[in-house]
């Protein structure tokens, strides 16, 4: 009893809203799911003479003008969140996207329909900077970890049950992915609408005392403010190359396996992600609260060891329980890292640039992500899977030592920020 108790601790006593918005994360990762499914049938139906198919519309995570594009709505979305307000845009724009998913179900199979789609992508894109600065305004540095987590959590069960539910619809006609797609987004706004209150003014009216200093409202432009507090930007780019190597467990991975396993490697790769998924479910809470106490940084800095032994061990040992040891000391790690970085950067971002700092950092991030499989592919095509694993693993211990640094100069570098008022 002691036992559990200790585990929900970090999950008692948040905002009323944090338990709302964890409910909806878990509703929405269900989604992604439905998405991978709906780009299965697009792409059955779609000749391969179209520019862009399937998932690329879906998540706007693909290359092209259509990812570019919605980079630049990004920006625009964080901008707009700190002028416009978070609960507006994120009503206005997650309404657009029902409204894009219920057209695209009544419509005949068409580029038409494809470009209605990647609309979808857009307001999705834009509305997001709204919906990360919205939990800022609605937690503090004390409750932050433990709300991050929660919200983790909720994202990670949802993307477990999203394939249930999305097989299920599959076996329907694309009509029914659209449709759920459309309620899924109506009924989450909706429940926004009603339960969320509008953090904008509140946020810019809050009076923050001297211990919450960095997130004290400034003047200036985004960039300004990057400049004036460089801890984000060193930041930044050390976890890009923490997303560079967390980029190799659905790259290098995956060919691993099917190497050392021929024909029953996309099977075992399938129970290594079965197994993380597990491992994260089962483990959130216990790492939350193991390390309640432990700063946000030096837990990432436990995170990247973790994460250098595990993708390193497979370079050494690649039997079936080699692969299985790894997966759980690399889900460990990304459960360590995940509820600390964003926790770490909104302790650090003024109140009022939440909405452009949510917008501009993952793009910085999210490049060590997609440079991981283009430098990993050339590197095998001259080493071998288990080398590249070794030298991966050397790299982030590389960046683990980097923010070990980071975090002793972390107070230094916090009493230098220059705050710019008036």
């Amino acid at each position: 009893m002691k036992i559990i108790k200790e585990l929900i601790k970090p999950y008692k006593g948040l905002p009323k809203e944090v338990y709302i918005i964890a409910l909806l994360r878990l509703i929405n990762a269900m989604r992604v799911w439905m998405n991978s499914f709906l780009a299965i049938k697009l792409n059955s139906i779609f000749t391969m003479n179209n520019i862009l198919l399937g998932k690329d519309f879906l998540t706007c995570s693909g290359t092209g003008i259509l990812g570019l594009v919605c980079i630049l709505f990004i920006l625009l979305g964080g901008k707009l969140t700190d002028t416009v307000g978070r609960k507006k845009i994120i009503i206005i724009f997650d309404l657009l996207v029902a409204l894009s998913y219920l057209i695209s179900g009544f419509m005949k199979s068409s580029m038409a329909m494809l470009y209605i789609i990647s609309l979808a992508s857009v307001f999705i894109s834009i509305a997001q900077p709204a919906h990360d600065a919205l939990i800022a305004d609605i937690t503090t540095p004390k409750n932050r970890t433990g709300a991050y987590s929660l919200l983790y959590l909720g994202k990670n069960i949802g993307l477990a049950v999203g394939p249930l539910v999305g097989m299920l619809l599959f076996r329907k006609s694309i009509k029914f992915l659209f449709i759920a797609n459309a309620v899924i987004s109506l009924v989450t706004t909706c429940i926004i609408l009603i339960f969320i209150k509008d953090t904008f003014k509140i946020s810019k009216n809050e009076e923050l005392g001297e211990d919450r200093k960095l997130e004290q409202h400034v003047k200036g432009s985004v960039l300004k403010v990057l400049v004036s507090r460089p801890i984000l930007i060193y930041f930044s780019l050390i976890m890009a190359g923490y997303f560079f190597v967390y980029s190799q467990w659905s790259f290098l991975i995956p060919q691993y396996t099917e190497a050392n396993f021929a024909n029953e490697g996309a099977k075992l790769y399938c129970y290594l992600a079965s197994f993380n998924g597990v491992i994260v479910i089962i483990f959130t809470a216990v790492i939350t609260a193991m390390l309640s106490k432990v700063k946000n940084i030096r837990k990432i800095v436990y995170g990247g060891l973790l994460y250098a032994v595990g993708i390193g061990l497979l370079g050494f040992y690649s039997t079936k329980a080699g692969f299985f040891i790894a997966a759980f000391i690399f889900s460990i790690g990304e459960i360590t890292v995940m509820i600390s970085s964003v926790p770490f950067i909104v302790n650090h971002t003024p109140a009022s640039h939440r909405g452009r700092i949510s917008a501009v950092l993952p793009l910085i991030t999210g490049f060590g992500y997609g440079l991981g499989p283009i430098i990993s592919s050339k590197l095998i095509r001259k080493i071998t899977i288990a080398t590249a694993l070794k030298y991966i693993g050397v790299i982030m211990l590389i960046y683990t030592l980097l923010m070990f640094l980071l975090g002793k100069k972390e107070k230094n570098i916090e009493q230098n920020v220059t705050l710019l008022k008036n």
